[in-house]
């Protein structure tokens, strides 16, 4: 009976996980991917357009739909107005991971660190030491250097705007994207 109900288990868990697997390769949209699921939007554009877009690559008065094939779909619009007209930009977000850097007190793994071995552990450190400025008296627990956000296991990860398109009439009239350095 046990066994039977840890196959069953494990056939649930192994199906989830193919589903999860599949939803999330779906999510990865390419140029190639988009052009073939909508052949009729590329067909619509014009020769130089459509060597542009199966590049990834766009450029200033090309249409919506062009920028949507190239790009793919933005993860915020924005509404605005020039010259008395509407206008829509669209960002595309990516991420930066900062590099992590293992802490082992106030200056790292870089020198010595007599008085906040690995941040908090010498004796010291967890009575807490006084520290006296403008005549108010602060006491510190572990190190005053450890930031527990930077120096996380998980190192942050930082949002940034990779790639903003605005278009004016429809048309691309300005677009920005971070070169490779």
């Amino acid at each position: 009976m046990i066994g039977k109900m840890k196959r069953q288990f494990s056939a649930k868990a192994l199906t989830f996980g193919i589903a999860a697997g599949a939803l999330f390769l779906a999510s990865c949209s390419t140029p190639q991917t988009r052009i073939s699921d909508h052949p009729d939007l590329y067909q619509t554009l014009s020769p130089r357009d459509q060597a542009l877009v199966s590049q990834g690559q766009i450029r200033s008065g090309m249409s919506r739909n062009a920028v949507w094939l190239a790009w793919g779909s933005p993860d915020q619009k924005f509404v605005g107005n020039m010259g008395g007209s509407p206008t829509e930009t669209w960002i595309y977000i990516y991420y930066v991971t900062y590099p992590y850097y293992p802490y082992y007190g106030p200056w790292g793994s870089y020198g010595p660190d007599p008085g906040y071995s690995l941040a908090y552990t010498s004796a010291g450190v967890a009575t807490g030491s006084a520290h006296h400025h403008g005549g108010r008296t602060f006491v510190f627990f572990g190190s005053p250097f450890y930031d527990p956000f930077y120096y996380s296991y998980i190192p942050p990860s930082i949002p940034y705007p990779g790639k903003v398109v605005t278009f004016f009439n429809g048309r691309v009239v300005s677009f920005q994207y971070q070169a490779p350095y």
